[in-house]
């Protein structure tokens, strides 16, 4: 059969690579148990834990076996999690700020030691992690000490549940236990001890000793008895004394915790010592000046001899056994009800003796007389009082003072109001002392009912109580607490303030004060002292944000200031991830600043520092179209689009409201009240003055509110008396015909009157034509053609279009094909219909003598244009035939058709045997019936 040892060994592999392997929770659980139960001592079955030292480091006090069973079990889902294949997110890290961790594994000896037998060796400022260079844990160590805080635990539930059946005499324990394993045995002296508080060997009286050697707690009699033998002479005692339960509220006397940084400060300060905020003044807790007497205990029965059963009593809240004369019991505190009465012993009869007649007395009145008479006699004396109590409360005085002083004062002829008034203040005068308050002494007065002699000691105790209770406060100094005692009138809040105050001054002075607080200083030696006033000023949300903000502030080349890291630490508590929000780079000057320093708007991602999001609206403001207003990173969004129009600018509003100058602002505000007023069809600009106004009139004279001038509300031209009755076309062919002044001017006044008018929000610019097609209107960025007003854009809406970027379509008659053609084939086209007005053909070849200068450009005109120059002269030309419908295709060369018929999609296949002057006359018929005069696409039939 094998060893004890050799079964060990077999076990503990065979659960270990089990634990390790992903095998059941029932095989793991079954090799747990098996090793728990081998009788081995501890230092030969546990290889990696101090199992022995565990127990008994964590064996005394209250639920210290408990914690410590949980405390276990919360390392054994450590060891679990890390043996697992799939091992949690955070695996590599334990935070000592989780409360679970707080309360199980760091509150009991031993229990970073097995975290570092895991692996988490590793001291960081929040709690323990594996080393930077270990990128997995060892599988096979941290099963093997998972395997020993597994069998630990098991083994420590079933002695906890076998140590409750434990007898009144650890000596009889390891008899009457069902325990007989070695490795029970100094568990077992261990927890015994644990289960009560109460002797180990009686198991009544209160534990006065612990003895290392045989590891019991005794009382004082059982100790002396027990250690009384020669053998156990020696044994290493330890006395346990009655003033280590008072230690906590000692300590909490004469120190206070600040509510704000958490500093433990001395009691006699004020100001914290870190944060210097102002101690709270609350009342301590209230001690008994005399506290109760009880009665010294009675030396308790020897084991074995059980004692007088007349001088023990059971508590009936408890069931604690107590020993008389005690009144109260020593485990609840509460009164020892009053004992039954005793049976009456019966006594043998006594001789039979002749007694004297005795002499007949009166007749006593019934009891019913009796009772009459009594409550007659109170009820008056009750009526007397309410009456006095009256008349008191007219005159101002309590009805305690009425009461007190008609006990006293009863036989006095004076009245009992005038009494309280004159001979009252005379008789606590006498009671008064020189360091009590005439308060005092009347309260002390009325509490003793009227007895002087013990209204002036009970003045005396209350007083010294509340200087002690001042004392204990942190103000040594007796002298000064009577003083201020006697200003409050006895009122230990009334004197705490006056004790206070002077210390608050300095306080006080801080806070009424212009000048800024004194910065915290990051580099200050003592890091504790730091944090707590990152603490207190900031509000950080617990230790641990406070310690990763002074790390993250005390880092090299960090650009980081306080407050931004203050606020990346409020937010999260992911050292990388506050460093990228730390650090965010501007795509326009490529700085680096916090994520609180960036700016961005809500149509896009792109972040750009404050001062470049404040400089690039500032000069769209100022110098561009409310249009331009968008990101300027990737020119988000699309302001053409009405329906994000509205959302946008509201939202823009309130951030341009914090960022711009106020002027700027105003101007933005400006320019946004014009961009909406342009949607109106009533809205008119001035002809004379640009001033833009809503029109309600049906007249087509308009006044300006601005300048006082007129003009046409249709054709926006200055207004003139012969426009009056006559539509704008008639009017201006009337003037052509008829106005020498225009006639004088020739075809510059026409190009001058004609000037470029926005087909989109209708603004007319008095400018002469030439140059680029592609206009683009300043005011509100409708981008089109000069010539046809077709509109320019990069998403085309005509279907088959195969055109990508910016590009129009023109009908065949637009400016934009017809400049490259020669003024003389211009001519010939206007010249071949004979419906031309005869005053458009007299300035064809007008030349006004000699070589002249064009007064629109500048450039020199040439023979038979009209004194304009070729360029002005086409376009002038161009606009004659848009005026008159007149259609170029009769005038196409062969591949000009071809190349118009592709450009309006028009078929154009050549039938079998169809000669050139059919297919070309065929063509030029079937394009001009697809696509009409002015069409940009072929109609769908």
């Amino acid at each position: 059969m094998p060893s004890l040892s050799e079964q060990l060994q077999e076990v503990r592999s065979r659960a270990e690579v089990c634990l390790y392997s992903g095998g059941r929770v029932v095989e793991v659980r079954a090799g747990v148990m098996a090793m728990a139960n081998l009788s081995l001592p501890p230092c030969s079955k546990y290889r990696h834990i101090a199992a022995e030292t565990m127990v008994i480091e964590n064996s005394f006090g209250s639920n210290r076996k408990e914690r410590l069973s949980t405390a276990l079990n919360i390392l054994e889902k450590y060891g679990c999690n890390l043996t697992n294949p799939n091992r949690p997110k955070y695996w590599r890290t334990v935070k000592h700020n989780n409360p679970v961790f707080r309360a199980t594994v760091d509150a009991i000896q031993g229990g970073r030691a097995v975290l570092c037998l895991y692996g988490y060796s590793n001291q960081q400022p929040d709690g323990l992690s594996f080393p930077d260079d270990v990128m997995d844990p060892d599988v096979g160590r941290v099963a093997a000490v998972t395997l020993e805080v597994m069998s630990l635990r098991m083994e420590l539930e079933m002695l906890i549940k076998v140590c409750v059946r434990v007898t009144s005499a650890f000596v009889l324990a390891d008899q009457s236990l069902s325990v007989s394993h070695s490795s029970h045995v100094s568990l077992v002296r261990c927890l015994v001890i644990s289960i009560s508080e109460n002797c180990t060997v009686c198991g009544i009286f209160r534990i006065s000793a612990h003895c290392l050697t045989c590891l019991q707690g005794l009382c004082s009699e059982c100790d002396r008895l027990y250690h009384s033998n020669p053998d156990r002479a020696n044994h290493c005692r330890t006395a346990v004394s009655s003033s280590s339960k008072n230690r906590s509220s000692h300590w909490s006397v004469s120190v206070w915790q600040c509510k704000s940084c958490t500093m433990v400060n001395a009691a006699s300060s004020i100001l914290c010592e870190v944060c210097e905020r102002p101690r709270l003044a609350t009342r301590p807790p209230v001690t008994p000046s005399h506290p109760p007497i009880t009665p010294p205990r009675p030396p308790a029965p020897v084991l074995g001899m059980p004692g007088d059963p007349d001088s023990q009593w059971v508590c009936q809240f408890c069931t604690y056994l107590n020993y008389s004369p005690a009144t109260v019991c020593e485990m609840c505190d509460l009164a020892r009800p009053e004992p039954a009465p005793l049976p009456v012993k019966l006594r043998p009869p006594s001789p039979v003796r002749r007694v004297p007649a005795l002499p007949i007395k009166p007749k006593e009145p019934a009891p019913e007389d009796q009772d009459v008479w009594r409550q007659k006699i109170m009820k008056e004396e009750g009526l007397k009082l309410i009456q006095l109590i009256r008349d008191g409360e007219k005159k101002g005085v309590s009805p305690e003072e009425v009461y007190t002083s008609m006990r006293v004062a009863g036989d006095s002829s004076i009245p009992l109001c005038k009494w309280i008034k004159t001979e009252l203040p005379l008789l606590l005068e006498q009671i008064q002392m020189s360091v009590l308050s005439m308060a005092e002494v009347k309260q002390a007065w009325l509490t003793a009912g009227g007895d002087t002699e013990r209204a002036a000691k009970q003045a005396l105790r209350d007083r010294h109580s509340k200087v002690k209770e001042l004392c204990a406060l942190g103000f040594s100094d007796e002298a000064h607490c009577h003083e201020v005692l006697k200003q409050s009138g006895g009122e230990v809040r009334g004197a705490l303030a006056l004790l206070q105050r002077p210390l608050l001054e300095p306080f006080h002075k801080r806070i009424w004060s212009d000048k800024p607080e004194p910065p915290i200083d990051i580099h200050h030696p003592n890091k504790q002292r730091t944090c707590r006033s990152l603490l207190a000023v900031y509000d950080l949300p617990s230790w641990g944000r406070c310690e990763l903000a002074l790390s993250l502030l005390l880092e090299h080349s960090a650009p980081y200031s306080l407050e931004d890291v203050v606020q990346a630490v409020k937010e999260s508590h992911d050292r990388e991830f506050i460093r990228r929000v730390l650090a965010k780079e501007c795509p326009i000057c490529l700085s680096v600043f916090p994520h609180s320093k960036m700016q961005s708007l809500t149509s896009c991602q792109c972040s750009v520092c404050c001062g470049c999001f404040k400089q690039h609206f500032t000069i769209a403001v100022r110098d561009k179209h409310i249009r331009d207003m968008v990101c300027p990173v990737c020119w988000e969004p699309d302001i053409n689009d009405p329906e994000h129009l509205n959302s946008y600018f509201s939202t823009l509003d309130i951030q341009l409201r914090e960022c711009l100058e106020p002027e700027v602002y105003e101007l933005f505000h400006k320019k946004l009240t014009e961009q909406a007023l342009i949607k109106d069809p009533k809205f008119l600009w001035c002809f004379h003055c640009s001033y833009g106004f809503i029109y309600d009139g049906d007249q087509l004279k308009v006044t300006c509110f601005q300048c006082r001038n007129s003009f046409c509300a249709q054709c926006k031209r200055p207004w003139e008396s012969q426009h009056a009755g006559l539509s704008c076309e008639q009017y201006q062919s009337w003037k052509r015909e008829n106005d020498p002044e225009y006639q004088r001017q020739g075809l510059a006044g026409y190009l001058r009157d004609n000037g470029i008018t926005c087909p989109n929000c209708r603004f007319q610019y008095a400018l002469s034509k030439g140059g680029c097609m592609h206009f683009c209107c300043s005011q509100c960025r409708y981008q089109f053609c000069s010539g046809c007003n077709n509109p320019f854009h990069t998403t085309c809406a005509v279907d088959e279009c195969s055109v990508s970027g910016l590009h129009a379509h023109h009908p065949r008659d637009c400016l934009f094909y017809l400049r490259d053609w020669e003024p003389s084939r211009l001519q010939a086209l206007l010249q071949v219909h004979t419906h031309t007005h005869t005053h458009i053909l007299r300035f064809l070849y007008n030349d006004e003598g000699g070589q002249q200068t064009d007064s629109a450009c500048g450039a020199q005109t040439q023979h038979g244009h009209a004194g304009l120059c070729e360029k002005h002269y086409r376009e002038y030309l161009v606009s004659l035939i848009n005026s008159h419908s007149i259609d170029p295709a009769p005038l196409y060369s062969s591949n000009e058709l071809l190349l118009a018929c592709r450009r309006y999609k028009v078929d154009d296949t050549r039938r079998e045997g169809e000669d050139s002057f059919t297919y070309y006359s065929r063509l030029l018929e079937k394009l001009m019936d697809e696509v009409p005069l002015g069409d940009k696409v072929p109609r769908k039939k």
